[in-house]
C-alpha cells in the first residue's frame, strides 16, 4: 500500500494504482515531475473510461474514503462527454486532497494515444507513476484559466534547459512549435535553420521570430493565447450550461 514516508499525494496515486486503475497524472502535479514547480493540493488524472476500469478506480476512491463532491455524479456518460468528476478524500493519511478525474480533454487524442506515450518516472521512494506525455500536458494546458499560460511556459522552458545541450530532433521541433518565450524561439531559429523550415509553416508566430523584434514576438504570443482561450471557452460553454442544469435539477429534487 505505498511507503509510510510518501506525500499525501503520493499515497493516493499508489492508493489507484494498487487497484490496477489505468490512468495518467496531469494538472500541476505533473507540471512538478516535468520540473515546472507548482503547488497543489490536488490531483488531476485522465482515465480510460470502460467499464471495467471505472470499477476499479471506484474501488481505489472507497480505500481513499473519497467522495464525490459537486455535480456531475460519478458516471461513464458524463466523462465521455467531457465533464470533470471531483472527488475529496477523507481517508486520514491523504484527508483534503482532491482528485479531479477526466476521460475526454480539448485537443488532446484519446486515452489510448495518450498511454502509448506516456512518460513513467520514479520517485526516490521506489513508486512509478504514469504522466501525459509531455506535448500532450503542454496541450492540456491551452485554457482560459490565467494560471495556465505562465505555467506551459516554465514547463517549455524546464524542458529546454534541461535538453538544450544534446537535443534530438524531435525536442528541437517541439519547442519550434510550443515555446512561448521569445528569446529561446530567436535562438532556436539561429541555431535549427533546417528545422525553423520544416515547422514555420504549422505556426505563424514563427515568421515573425527572424523579422521582427521581441515586442512583435510577444504580440504574437499574446494573440496565440487569446486564440486558444476562446477555443476553450466556446468548447466549455455547453459543458458549462449542462452541469448548471444538472446543478439546478439536484437541488430542486429531481435529480440529475
Amino acid at each position: 500500500m505505498g511507503h509510510l514516508n510518501q506525500n499525501p499525494i503520493h499515497r493516493v496515486l499508489s492508493t489507484l494504482r494498487s487497484h490496477e486503475v489505468r490512468f495518467l497524472l496531469s494538472g500541476g502535479q505533473a507540471c512538478i515531475f516535468y520540473g515546472a514547480a507548482e503547488f497543489s493540493r490536488d490531483a488531476d488524472i485522465v482515465i480510460l473510461a470502460e467499464p471495467e476500469n471505472l470499477s476499479r478506480l471506484s474501488k481505489g476512491m472507497d480505500e481513499l474514503d473519497a467522495v464525490c463532491i459537486a455535480v456531475p455524479p460519478f458516471s461513464e456518460d458524463y466523462l465521455d462527454r467531457g465533464h470533470a468528476i471531483h472527488f475529496r478524500c477523507r481517508r486520514k493519511d491523504v484527508a483534503g486532497i482532491r482528485i479531479d478525474v477526466m476521460s475526454v480533454l480539448r485537443g488532446v487524442d484519446g486515452f489510448e494515444d495518450l498511454w502509448a506515450r506516456r512518460t513513467t518516472v520514479t520517485t526516490e521512494s521506489g513508486d512509478a507513476f504514469d504522466l501525459l506525455a509531455l506535448p500532450d500536458l503542454v496541450q492540456a494546458k491551452k485554457t482560459q484559466r490565467d494560471k495556465d499560460w505562465p505555467m506551459l511556459r516554465r514547463l517549455i522552458e524546464a524542458n529546454y534547459e534541461a535538453n538544450r545541450q544534446d537535443p534530438n530532433q524531435e525536442q528541437i521541433r517541439f519547442w519550434f512549435r510550443e515555446a512561448r518565450t521569445p528569446s529561446i524561439l530567436v535562438k532556436l531559429a539561429t541555431e535549427y535553420p533546417v528545422d525553423f523550415a520544416m515547422v514555420v509553416q504549422d505556426r505563424p508566430l514563427l515568421g515573425v521570430v527572424r523579422i521582427g523584434g521581441v515586442e512583435a514576438v510577444q504580440a504574437g504570443l499574446a494573440e496565440e493565447e487569446a486564440t486558444e482561450r476562446a477555443r476553450d471557452r466556446e468548447y466549455w460553454a455547453p459543458l458549462v450550461s449542462e452541469l448548471e442544469r444538472i446543478r439546478h435539477d439536484h437541488v430542486s429534487g429531481r435529480g440529475a
